[in-house]
């Protein structure tokens, strides 16, 4: 039931971390793969890693936020492959943008719109037409979609939109036959976010006690959620979002301390990374 011969995935800024792991996990289940990507190196880094695979794959240099590169992709995508089975809008970055909201620039809401929320709304809106009954839109929101991060509001805020676009669109797809989902990932060790670099040398024995689960993401979980969403196996699954984390968000504030003991109240000096 995981099998995708004969289907065609697109992935948005698959050339990395999270996208490239649900674009090659495609791949090895048998799918043609369509990699959107911005960033040139990776664009021929994935392809490279998808053809020697075997994987009949299309990477394009796309920036996804410009309208007319999204419909120049998918023409190619329809010539070649005959529409789409699955978009996985995987595009979505902070951004750096680590401030009180107040400080936020106009030109910073702009890039934060169009990295998080126009990518979507434009790779969705030119997916649609094309996508084939049966077919699924996946959405990688964030865990901060359902919880509170101060000083990357803005962010939050878009992450929060995507679940109100899954669960609206969901409806608007249903009676074609097309699923709306979204997974929210907690922090993952991507090129992005390479979380084990980030924390202090100090603070490291206390990853396993962070999470209920014991560890940060990996990609992999995120590949192994898409692919499960895109199955048969969620054929009545619709306007719904995975909860990706470990058991973070259930945990709330709980942590256990050094002796296993669950706590709400923060057991490491200073704020645990190495800034």
């Amino acid at each position: 039931m995981l099998d995708f011969k004969g289907k065609t995935i697109l992935v948005t800024g698959g050339g990395a971390g999270i996208g490239r792991a649900i674009a090659e996990a495609f791949g090895g289940a048998g799918a043609n793969v369509v990699v959107a990507e911005l960033d040139e190196s990776r664009v021929a880094d994935v392809r490279s890693a998808l053809e020697s695979a075997g994987v009949d794959a299309l990477v394009s240099h796309t920036d996804v936020r410009d309208r007319a590169a999204v419909d120049a992709l998918m023409g190619e995508v329809q010539k070649r492959f005959g529409g789409l089975d699955v978009l996985v809008n995987n595009v979505g970055d902070f951004l750096g943008v680590a401030k009180p909201f107040e400080m936020v620039t106009d030109e910073e809401l702009d890039a934060l719109y169009a990295t998080n929320m126009k990518s979507v709304f434009l790779a969705t809106r030119a997916a649609i037409p094309m996508l084939r009954p049966g077919g699924s839109i996946i959405s990688i929101s964030s865990i901060e979609a359902f919880r509170g991060i101060p000083m990357t509001t803005v962010y939050s805020a878009f992450k929060h939109a995507i679940t109100g676009f899954t669960r609206s669109l969901s409806l608007e797809l249903g009676p074609k036959n097309i699923r709306v989902n979204a997974i929210a990932p907690e922090t993952t060790e991507t090129p992005q976010v390479p979380v084990h670099s980030l924390i202090a040398p100090e603070h490291k024995d206390h990853i396993d006690r962070w999470i209920p689960l014991g560890r940060f993401g990996k990609p992999e979980d995120a590949a192994g959620a898409a692919l499960f969403l895109a199955s048969d196996l969620a054929s009545w699954i619709t306007g719904t979002t995975i909860n990706l984390d470990g058991g973070a968000l259930a945990a709330g504030g709980w942590y256990r301390d050094p002796n296993g003991r669950w706590t709400n109240v923060p057991v490491v000096s200073g704020n645990g990374f190495n800034f």
